[in-house]
């Protein structure tokens, strides 16, 4: 493997594991950790399907102006939590970038669609567990965010 790709591994890591500290962090119940793991596998998944077919389905939003209205009213509030919570947005636009530049890396090295969804899945996951494990080995020693 190239060694830019071990960086963006390590960036993937890096930021689901600061995510599952924070989540170990404030003792969520399980229900959280399966929705999270759930936003997890849904946002690779949508990260790794091809922008056309992204584009086929998004013009289902825009067939009729009510449609339209009720999206521009979401994106308007979706807007104004954005600027609101702008540490929780910045995290994840984080983790968001981290996932876009291993999918990059994966499919220049030669991957598919379904390889590097399976590869980043793993290592997403992984980093989210190892937050976990790090922040209930060791509750006190490090309380401030990495991220």
């Amino acid at each position: 493997m190239k060694s830019f790709l071990w960086v963006s591994l390590t960036l993937v890591v890096l930021a689901y594991g600061s995510l599952g500290w924070l989540i170990s962090q404030a003792h969520s119940p399980w229900y959280v950790w399966l929705t999270v793991v759930t936003a997890i596998l849904f946002l690779l998944s949508a990260l790794t399907t091809p922008w056309l077919k992204i584009a086929d389905y998004s013009i289902i939003f825009f067939r009729s102006d009510t449609r339209t209205f009720a999206f521009s009213v979401l994106a308007a509030f979706l807007f104004f939590l954005m600027i609101a919570w702008f540490q929780v947005f910045i995290d994840t636009l984080l983790i968001i970038c981290a996932n876009i530049l291993l999918r990059i890396d994966l499919q220049g090295s030669g991957l598919g669609e379904r390889q590097t969804f399976f590869l980043t899945s793993i290592f997403s996951l992984a980093g989210l567990a190892l937050g976990a494990i790090m922040q209930t080995a060791f509750p006190h020693h490090l309380t401030i965010r990495f991220l």
